[in-house]
């Protein structure tokens, strides 16, 4: 895929009392995926599953009316809790994670062992909203497939004040930054509170905007978008302009440590993460 755009470093004061103890944690999780799931999602659910898991067993879950989250010899009950209800985030991996993958009866099994850094989280966060936007500007646009030609836009919508920065990571080891927008001196985006903003769309937005199309070469390609929301100030990864068709681009590598190094420093950050797909027509 190739999109568009970015600068510069990071971050925002803090204040000590909110400082949480980032601890070691470590998992291994056993995937039984449906039949109509791709290898590509299965990893990526297994991986996301074990990280759950470790965040639980070291920090607890939370139990609501609503989404009852049931702890056993096996584990998580995955049916009713999710990322939000477990008492810790995933800050960075320790080590890469290690798959065995099996088949079993047609299905695929996946093991799958992670290692890494997770804090317990105190406070809740601003329940922010982002969606990412296939050929059209309103919600009801909403998709993860994409085709090559398609224009994509990402509506944005926070309870409080602060600033965003988005950026997207292709299957070829690049992240380029769309958001902050190319000819902007500032190195954030700052938003207003009840208010919802149309990134990328030119119609919208002031002289900085671009608009942004996705192509692809060879079917199909997946790309995660990293929407990045913090009430406290913070700038974006150093990265280089090297093409003008192209947005400002870092290693993915170097924005993992980037955005690791956010996440230390600033509990309040809020990382929505996007899985998209773009084939070929």
């Amino acid at each position: 895929m190739r999109v568009v755009l970015v600068f510069s470093l990071v971050l925002a004061p803090l204040l000590p009392a909110f400082a949480q103890k980032v601890k070691s944690v470590e998992c291994e999780y056993v995937y039984h995926a449906p039949e109509n799931m791709t290898l590509e999602n299965a990893k990526r659910t297994a991986l996301e599953r074990a990280q759950i898991q470790a965040i639980a067993n070291e920090f607890g879950t939370v139990v609501s009316q609503t989404n009852i989250t049931n702890l056993s010899g096996s584990g998580v009950d995955f049916q009713a809790i999710g990322m939000s209800e477990v008492k810790g985030e995933w800050i960075e991996d320790i080590d890469k994670p290690v798959y065995n993958i099996e088949f079993d009866d047609g299905l695929i099994v996946i093991t799958v062992r992670v290692k890494g850094k997770a804090r317990e989280t105190m406070l809740a966060k601003a329940d922010c909203v982002a969606r990412v936007l296939r050929n059209g500007k309103e919600d009801r646009f909403e998709s993860d497939k994409f085709f090559d030609g398609d224009q994509f836009y990402i509506s944005f919508y926070s309870p409080s004040n602060g600033y965003i920065t988005v950026y997207l990571s292709d299957n070829k080891g690049d992240t380029f930054c769309l958001l902050p927008y190319p000819s902007q001196q500032e190195a954030n985006f700052p938003v207003s509170a009840n208010r919802r903003y149309l990134l990328f769309d030119q119609d919208e937005g002031d002289i900085y905007t671009e608009e942004y199309t996705f192509t692809c070469a060879s079917p199909p390609e997946n790309n995660q978008i990293y929407v990045i929301f913090s009430p406290n100030k913070f700038t974006k990864a150093l990265d280089n302009k090297t093409s003008e068709q192209l947005p400002r681009v870092l290693s993915n590598h170097d924005f993992q440590k980037w955005l690791a190094k956010c996440r230390r420093q600033d509990p309040e950050m809020q990382v929505i993460r996007k899985y998209i797909t773009i084939n070929h027509q």
